[in-house]
């Protein structure tokens, strides 16, 4: 087996940049996607403070995908998407909930913070993964800008918990009661 001066089996190395470029792809997806879905439920929210989450977080995920056309560029490819099936699957789960809870109430609003931590979490595991791989392949440049992306979607997830905590969860509590 040859190897390379860091000790790694070259062809190993290949086939784990070949899989590291493959999940950048699947996420890119996942983001573009996320910038089309955001407004529904920012539309679809009854609470204030879920609207501009869902608001703040569509300009923010807008920055997710500029970073990871950074991203692309910095490995030398070209930046393109392969179909997120994890993200296309949580979305439409969350479309579901939006069709089948009554328009304007906190039940709803319960719902699309399920559906919005169930994206946060599958992007910080992403992320958090992504993170790694791009420490152990010598792209420490990438990992930075990863990095950015990773506590944006921790603090995305945070507030989310908070809004629901605070006062969505008592509010769908109490509607659930007066019906």
């Amino acid at each position: 087996m040859t190897q390379t001066k860091t000790g790694k089996d070259p062809e190993t190395s290949s086939r784990l940049e070949e899989f590291f470029l493959d999940e950048i792809k699947d996420i890119y997806w996942a983001e573009k996607h996320l910038v089309k879905i955001l407004p529904k439920m920012r539309k679809a929210a009854s609470s204030e403070q879920l609207k501009s989450a869902f608001g703040e977080h569509l300009e923010t995920t807008k920055e997710h995908v500029t970073r990871l056309e950074k991203v692309f560029d910095i490995l030398g490819e070209k930046a393109e998407s392969k179909k997120c099936d994890a993200i296309a699957g949580i979305t439409k789960e969350g479309e579901s909930i939006i069709e089948e809870t009554e328009k304007g109430s906190a039940t709803r609003d319960v719902g699309l913070i399920f559906a919005g931590q169930k994206v946060e979490h599958y992007e910080i595991s992403t992320y958090g993964g992504l993170v790694q791989l791009a420490r152990t392949l010598g792209h420490k440049d990438i990992s930075i800008v990863l990095e950015s992306t990773l506590k944006d979607e921790k603090k995305a997830d945070e507030l989310l918990t908070s809004i629901a905590e605070k006062h969505i969860n008592y509010e769908a509590a109490t509607e659930m009661q007066e019906n």
